[in-house]
């Protein structure tokens, strides 16, 4: 059976530091150094979010020769002045491959990837897009025998409460998640067709509740 759930929500920018100042000023809250990510010439830093669980924000890495195929999460298309922003999130699941088969909507092909001693499968379209402008998930299996990211990450009192997502279309989005075995705490919400599609996350921070996305306020109906 397939077992499908959040794992973690992705901020690019175009640098680590920008991307960095970014979440401070929408959470409060500092994150800490990830790693580098030689096959797409990127690299990350991380915020634990909960018990398996984070957010990444990730970014072209200036010191590593470029990749020989489009990076992922879109980062080749990001305007070097673009603001950082919350592009898309992540889905674990027990079994990518079912996953991918059983889903409606292209996530693209399934490609092993390392980071230091982590090692996954993910998928990722071959021209480094996001599926539905990032709204549907990418998807990600880790490997059995090693401890999941966010264990690794020290607390500093964050956790996501729900994320939503706003797309005009938001009901193949959710019937594509209910394929795949997904639960979380995540709900596909219609937009109108001349809208733009975006994410919102709400966060519970030591400084309260805060929302990592667009404001509801900017959201056309």
């Amino acid at each position: 059976m397939l077992h499908t759930c959040i794992d973690h929500l992705v901020v690019v920018a175009g640098t680590l530091a920008e991307g960095m100042e970014y979440v401070r000023q929408a959470l409060g809250v500092e994150l800490e150094a990830g790693g580098e990510h030689p096959r797409m010439g990127t690299h990350n830093c991380l915020l634990r979010l909960g018990d398996g669980l984070f957010l990444e924000v990730i970014a072209v890495n200036p010191g590593a020769p470029p990749p020989d195929r489009p990076r992922w999460f879109w980062l080749d298309s990001l305007d070097h002045d673009a603001s950082p922003r919350l592009a898309t999130w992540v889905v674990r699941t027990n079994d990518i491959h079912a996953v991918v088969a059983a889903s409606p909507i292209a996530l693209g092909t399934i490609e092993p990837m390392t980071r230091g001693q982590l090692n996954w499968l993910i998928t990722i379209p071959g021209d480094g897009s996001l599926p539905l402008n990032g709204v549907a998930p990418t998807c990600i299996e880790w490997q059995a025998q090693q401890s999941h990211p966010a264990s690794r990450l020290q607390n500093r009192g964050c956790s996501l409460l729900r994320l939503e997502a706003y797309h005009t279309e938001a009901q193949p989005i959710n019937d594509m998640l209910t394929l795949v075995g997904f639960q979380g705490p995540f709900a596909a919400i219609p937009l109108a067709a001349d809208a733009q599609p975006c994410l919102i996350a709400h966060i519970q921070t030591p400084a309260g509740l805060r929302q990592l996305g667009l404001p509801l306020g900017d959201i056309g109906s």
